[in-house]
């Protein structure tokens, strides 16, 4: 241990690793010499010291269900394979029969959250969204409805003509516990455009979120990387999510997502320069540790785009909680990721490593210790 400490002492990120060792706040230099830093070793210890006392040795997870009500959409995101037009052969859009019978299978297994996001549908009325929330609470009353990204909700306002908060109202009204936290992408400007066209913006996204909290709706934030962006992007998306930390409190997570390019139109027209690697997924999860340690407490490790293996080294490297079971995930899925997992095998794999599992609900408190 102590040559470990000397071997910080004399790294090049040596003074950024020490004051995140004494609890002090980061910089973005800081943050941008640690995804630098060519010990990587010394900055996993860090965050890993971090972790451990920020969160102690527990690790959590949901039993989660999720259900995508449409993918039918109009942005057609460069990074996503899921999305469809409508009338493509294999478009959806189900009704609240067929969500209520979905939910119904999540239940069965267990389920404590509902996970619900789809594409930019233009034909789906605000009212879709309403009946289906109340069908669901009316039906599953003990379950949590975690449902619609940012850039969902942001686009239902724009198309029903109605402000965010005239939504978010009306849909916490229905039965809406938390938003998921999803479509944040990566936030610099330049890089926005070639990875999440027709999506809102990175203020109109901070802005969507910032209405939320202020309503008492809490939600996950997000990073989607290792696509075309650097270590300065990625930077600066995490410190964006920060301020807001700071002004609003709202955000329960945040969520590294790990681009997958099967499919994806980012990927056909070879515009991706990625050096992809699992060091890059277990750095951005140290880093993410050291930079948030004093906003945002719980890092997700979410194992389905990394697999159990290299999850389960983020989980060394400052994460503390494995997002939840995959039960119905199709986003992923449709880029080439079809793992699946129970609640035995997260917890096997959090002791395989000399952790504590830890089931959970949607805001992070224990039902059942494993």
């Amino acid at each position: 241990m102590a040559r470990l400490e000397q071997r910080v002492l004399d790294s090049t990120s040596g003074d950024a690793l020490n004051r995140a060792l004494r609890g002090e706040r980061l910089d973005f230099k800081d943050g941008v010499s640690l995804f630098q830093e060519e010990d990587l070793h010394l900055v996993t210890y860090v965050a890993d010291q971090v972790r451990q006392r920020v969160v102690g040795e527990n690790v959590s997870f949901v039993v989660g269900y999720n259900m995508n009500y449409s993918n039918v959409c109009v942005a057609s995101c460069q990074i996503c394979a899921f999305y469809r037009k409508k009338d493509d052969k294999d478009a959806y859009t189900y009704s609240k029969d067929e969500v209520l019978q979905q939910v119904a299978e999540g239940v069965e297994w267990g389920a404590t959250e509902i996970h619900i996001v789809g594409g930019f549908n233009p034909y789906l009325a605000l009212e879709y969204y309403e009946e289906i929330f109340a069908a669901i609470k009316e039906k599953f009353p003990r379950v949590i409805i975690k449902a619609l990204t940012m850039a969902e909700v942001f686009f239902i306002a724009k198309i029903t003509k109605n402000s965010i908060q005239e939504v978010l109202g009306r849909l916490k009204a229905s039965g809406l516990g938390a938003l998921p936290g999803g479509g944040a992408e990566i936030f610099d400007d330049d890089i926005r455009p070639f990875v999440a066209r027709g999506k809102l913006t990175a203020e109109e996204w901070l802005r969507t979120a910032e209405v939320a909290h202020r309503m008492g709706i809490r939600s996950n934030s997000t990073m989607l990387y290792d696509h075309i962006e650097n270590d300065t992007h990625r930077v600066d998306h995490i410190l964006r999510l920060r301020d807001l930390q700071d002004k609003t409190g709202g955000f329960i997570s945040f969520i590294p997502l790990k681009f997958s390019p099967a499919n994806t139109e980012l990927s056909a027209r070879g515009s991706l320069h990625r050096k992809t690697s699992p060091l890059i997924d277990i750095r951005v999860t140290a880093v993410s540790r050291l930079l948030l340690a004093d906003s945002i407490k719980n890092i997700v490790v979410y194992w389905v785009p990394l697999g159990k293996d290299v999850a389960q080294s983020c989980l060394l490297a400052g994460g503390n909680d494995l997002m939840g079971t995959s039960f119905r995930e199709k986003i992923y899925k449709e880029a080439g990721k079809n793992e699946i997992a129970t609640k035995a095998d997260l917890a096997n794999m959090v002791t395989e490593i000399g952790r504590a599992p830890v089931e959970r609900d949607t805001f992070y408190n224990i039902i059942q210790r494993m």
